[in-house]
This record gives C-alpha cells, structure tokens and sequence, in this order.
C-alpha cells in the first residue's frame, strides 16, 4: 500500500502553485536539547501553509466539465486558502465553507483570492456537513482537506523534498496532525524508501483524534475539541490517513497548549517567523518526546505547517510561552497579615526574577500572594522553591498547571466577596464572535444573581468566562440542566483552590 502512494507523490502535481520550501537549522534548540533540530518551512508558501499542495493535486487533476461545475471545500483556513489559489490559478469556480468561528485573517486571505465564502456554524464539522449538502444540490465536487488520496499525495512531496537532499537522511521526522492527511502523505512516501525513519504524529492534547484511533485500533470521533490549534481541530481522523498510519506511523504524541506556545516561541527565537499553533505542534512534539526518550545526537526534522495567526492572539501566546517552557513558576503563597512580613517575604525570594506579584488585603490575619517566579532549572528549580518557603512555614499552592488561576484568577487577584453569600464558581467557553458574549449574559443573568464576572477576550476562536452565581444548594440540579441547554462547554470550580484563596466568599 505505501509503495503505491509512491508513485502518486513523484507524479504529484504541486509546483505550479507551491515552492519547494527550505530547512532551517535552528540553532538555539538544537544546542538545548543536544539534538540536530530542523525546521521544515512550510510557513513559506505563498498561503503560509502547506495545505494549497493537496489541493492543487486534486483539482489539477479534475476533468474538463468538473471544472466548469465549480468545486467546494470546508475548511478553518489554511485548506480553503489552498482550494481558493488553487481555483484561481486553473480558473475554477470554487465555493468555501468557512465555520463562523474562523479567524478573519483566513476568512480575508479566502475572498482576495476570488472564492466565494460561506460561514456556517460554529465548529468545523458543522461547516463540512454544509459543504457536503450543497455540494449533492449542486452537483459539485467536494475538496476533501485530508481524507483523499491526491490529496494526501500532495501533502506528501514534502517527504520527498526532505529526502531528496544531499544531506544526512533524518532520524525522526515529527509531524502535525489534524485529519491526517499530512501525517499519511509523509509516512507513506518515507517508510517505503527509508523504513528505519521514524514517523511521529503530534496532536493538540484537546484534540486526540489520531492518538486515540491508534490505541483504540478503529477510528472513534471526540465528542468534542479545543480550538487553540484550530488548524488541526478534527473530531475524527480520516479513513484513509487512518489506514495509512496504522501501517506506517510509529508514535502519536500529544502536547498542551503551553507546550505549544513556547514552542512557538523557540520558532521564533531560531527563525524570527511566527507560526500558527497548528504550526508549532510538530516541535512541540519534539522536544516532548527527546526529552521522554533521553535521546540525544539524533537528527530530527520538524515540519512547520503554517503562519496564519490573528495578531491578537499572540498576547495569550507570549503569556503562556514561559510557563510551557518551564521557565515560570505560577505560586500561591500565605504570609501573615502582619506590619513586616511582606518584606520578610520578599527577602526570602532573593534576588530571583520576578514576573508577576499580585496582592490586596482580604483578611487581617493571613494575606495570599499570587507570586510568577521566573525559572532557568525547570522543575527542579520550582520544586527547591516550594521547599524552601514550606521550611519557613509559608503555605504554598502550586499553581502552575491550573488552568483557571492562569487564565482567569492571575487577573483578578484580591476578588473575595462578602461572606453572607452562597456562591457557585463556573468556567465557560463559547464561540468567539460579535454578540456571542451578550448573548451568553442575556441568558445566564436571567434567573440567577452573577457575583462574579471575569472575561478576556484571548484572539482565539473561543472566549472565555469564570462566572460565579448566588444559588443555594437545592437549585444546582435546575442550574445544570439550563447549563446543558445552552450548548456551551463547562465546569464547575467551586473546590479549585486557585478560587479558594484569592475569590470565594
């Protein structure tokens, strides 16, 4: 099966669209981690993203009158800005299905090209089953992001480009994964001429859907996925890639959204590029698994699969980049509330950088500090920390992995509210877009009081909310169902201690 795909990847055609996009060395990581660290640039595309490769494979390839039926896609972005050049350029008439919550930068890059764009839903699955209905009413073909064989042959020349040069052949080759397109186009082409070449898969750990198909050995579909790495948020992995992987791919790896933001990070240190989260997923992946295995030596190529970020974004990334890196520590310490122990505190600390301090008096015996401590050991140098105020008699929490305390709590230290009232704490998303949070308080505020609101709008495709509602007990059962019903993503944070210290009651 792989060595068929091998012909379809030589005879692809790609280049009267995409460039064959250089490797990058990336100095700084290679040293840190004692490993050749290559950067493939896809990033570099006239798209900013290897997806037009597929898409002008597959389209190329159309028959006369399918072409002047036109063509429809479904897409996030990076695949609907490779369906629209790709119809441009071989005058197709093309039509794209885009999920409202797309990032407009996408949206924009769609229309310039001349497509005709379509937003439907909030996610998208919802956007693909809309493409596929109209494409049955229309009589048009369907431009399947990854679940295709010409398609993933397109993908593909990207393997042969990386073995076709006269250096040392790779070790390991890293790989993003969404639906698995990319990931099969790779596999397939490196496993039939270089089989001792490992093939690792990185998936966003919101969104398993490879990593859970391998394990399960049949394709499962997630009930639900985060969007941060909106390029490769797939419920379900394709048919074919899914064939395709179990044959010819070792490993599935997953990573976190800090993971991936200092990822991005090193990106950027090495190349001065930025790439998309999607983008970063393979050196994420990278590093994680170098430094599970205690490889070094090695030389690993990591392909980066696209640039197409929102400015507005990059605020949540540099926040997150430190944490994700271990170079920021996330502490929330108890002192006395007491003339002198602030200072004695602060002693304590040294001369050790700080990067975030936030307090305000609350109660006139203990006072809590939320402290970030910046990191140059990791963990180590966290855990020694930690240690060293417990033996002084500080009560430390550790705050570092706490989803909340680094998305909400850190900015809203010093929140405790008066302590007559009964209160429930609950994070939500929804869907990122105009009226979408005026709607998500019109329906919220209706029955129940709010004494807790807290919103930052992170330039991802979904917002978040902490919400905390006055409600007694016996009304929590009622409380969910009308969560329920509102369709949006939720938990319940009444025990986080993050809560506990800096806002309850």
């Amino acid at each position: 099966m792989p060595k068929l795909y091998l012909e379809k990847i030589l005879k692809a055609r790609v280049y009267d669209v995409a460039i064959e996009t250089p490797m990058d060395i990336m100095p700084r990581l290679s040293e840190r981690l004692n490993n050749e660290i290559w950067l493939k640039r896809e990033d570099l595309q006239p798209v900013f993203s290897f997806k037009l490769r597929g898409a002008y494979n597959k389209m190329a390839q159309l028959s006369d009158i399918e072409r002047q039926q036109g063509v429809i896609a479904a897409s996030a972005g990076n695949h609907a800005q490779g369906v629209a050049l790709a119809a441009n350029r071989l005058g197709i008439p093309a039509t794209i299905v885009m999920p409202k919550t797309a990032p407009t930068i996408k949206v924009n890059a769609v229309r310039s090209r001349g497509s005709k764009v379509v937003l439907h839903g909030d996610t998208y699955d919802e956007a693909y089953h809309h493409a596929l209905k109209l494409a049955e009413e229309k009589s048009i073909c369907f431009i399947h992001p990854y679940d295709d064989p010409e398609v993933i042959a397109g993908q593909g020349t990207i393997a042969a480009e990386i073995l076709n040069r006269k250096t040392q052949i790779p070790d390991i080759i890293f790989v993003p994964v969404g639906g698995g397109g990319l990931l099969a186009g790779i596999a397939a082409y490196t496993k039939t001429l270089y089989p001792e070449i490992k093939i690792i898969g990185v998936e966003h750990e919101d969104a398993p859907s490879m990593y859970q198909a391998l394990r399960q050995k049949r394709r499962i579909r997630l009930k639900e996925v985060g969007l941060f790495a909106d390029g490769a948020a797939v419920r379900q992995a394709g048919k074919e890639p899914f064939r395709i992987a179990r044959r010819c791919v070792d490993d599935v790896i997953l990573v976190t959204t800090d993971e991936i933001c200092a990822a991005i990070k090193d990106i950027f240190d090495d190349t001065r590029s930025i790439a998309e989260p999607a983008g970063a997923l393979a050196t994420a992946g990278a590093k994680k698994y170098l430094h599970r295995e205690k490889l070094s030596g090695k030389r690993v190529v990591s392909i980066c699969s696209g640039a197409n970020i929102n400015f507005d974004r990059l605020r949540h990334v540099a926040e997150r980049a430190e944490v994700g890196e271990q170079r920021e520590a996330l502490l929330a310490v108890t002192i006395p509330e007491r003339p002198g122990s602030f200072l004695k505190f602060c002693r304590l600390l040294g001369k050790r950088s700080i990067t975030e301090f936030n307090y305000r008096y609350a109660d006139h015996a203990m006072a809590h500090i939320f402290v970030g401590i910046e990191l140059s050991q990791g963990e180590k140098q966290k855990n020694a920390l930690i240690e060293l105020l417990r033996t002084h008699d500080y009560p430390v929490t550790d705050m570092t992995d706490n989803e909340m305390a680094k998305m909400h709590v850190r900015y809203m230290v010093g929140g405790h509210s008066d302590s007559g009232i009964t209160e429930s704490l609950y994070r939500f998303e929804f869907p990122e877009r105009p009226g979408a949070l005026l709607r998500f308080l019109s329906c919220i505020g209706r029955r129940w009081n709010i004494s807790l609101f807290h919103y930052r709008n992170h330039g991802s495709a979904y917002g978040r909310v902490l919400v905390g509602i006055q409600i007694d007990k016996a009304d929590k059962k009622e409380l969910a169902g009308y969560f329920n019903s509102l369709g949006y993503a939720y938990w319940e944070e009444s025990d986080n201690p993050a809560y506990q210290l800096f806002l309850s009651t």
